[in-house]
């Protein structure tokens, strides 16, 4: 084997490397204030919203078999003609919404 065949097979092997680690193996997430304005919109169809929020300091969360890093947020909305507040745990990762519950 030549020098050559050598350093072209490092490189391709280093770049393959890379956007493995890049594309499928990187630890980024959902911002805190994407997931706000989902669980908002989601809201908005069932009536009107006063107030909302969102804790951007990812928290860990370990219930049974789920460990994960998650947001805490709140909304204020109209139901039925009086204001009625909710909370909502949502994965930092994937931004899927774990729990909604009425305080």
């Amino acid at each position: 084997m030549d020098w050559k065949a050598f350093a072209a097979g490092a490189f391709v092997g280093a770049a393959a490397g890379h956007l493995l680690n890049h594309y499928c193996l990187s630890d980024e997430s959902v911002s805190g204030d994407v997931i706000l304005e989902n669980v908002k919109d989601a809201f908005k169809k069932e009536g009107p919203i006063e107030g909302s929020w969102i804790q951007l300091k990812k928290q860990h969360y370990k219930k049974y078999a789920i460990d994960t890093f998650v947001y805490h947020g709140g909304i204020t909305a109209i139901r039925e003609g009086e204001k009625k507040q909710f909370e909502f745990i949502a994965d930092a990762k994937t931004g899927t919404i774990i729990d909604v519950y009425l305080t």
